[in-house]
């Protein structure tokens, strides 16, 4: 069963998925929210779709360490993940995943439309992966 990784934005959810073997993630794509929370469902699909046993949400921390209110929308979105699709919802500490995701693509020279397209899915696959790495056995 795989990891399902989830950039939670105010426009976007970035969705990222793990190999079977846990080892690596890959962003898969983008959820766009809804006034109607349509997006639960379209998440539901793909957790179905992919074979997901457990989610890892990011956690936007301020710097030191505290939880904003931004954080507290990602935490009231977790606990919704997980009442509606009964799975295992971790949240992750994400701070500056959007910032490395965003500087990773200036570095490959991406244009600015073309970040905009897929910075939250990037970040999807950042938040995942450094989960997937704490959880390697070495």
């Amino acid at each position: 069963m795989r990891i399902m990784g989830l950039d939670y934005g105010d426009r976007r959810i970035g969705v990222a998925v793990s190999d079977a073997f846990r080892w690596t993630a890959q962003g898969t794509g983008v959820v766009e929210r809804r006034r109607d929370g349509s997006e639960l469902d379209r998440i539901a699909e793909l957790v179905n779709e992919h074979e997901v046993s457990e989610i890892v949400v990011g956690l936007p921390k301020n710097m030191n360490g505290t939880i904003g209110p931004r954080g507290e929308i990602c935490i009231e979105f977790a606990q919704q993940l997980q009442q509606t699709l009964n799975l295992p919802v971790h949240l992750w500490d994400e701070r500056l995943t959007t910032v490395s995701a965003e500087r990773t693509l200036i570095e490959a020279d991406v244009s600015r439309k073309k970040r905009k397209l897929v910075i939250d899915k990037m970040a999807a696959t950042l938040i995942l992966q450094n989960y997937l790495d704490s959880n390697t056995k070495r």
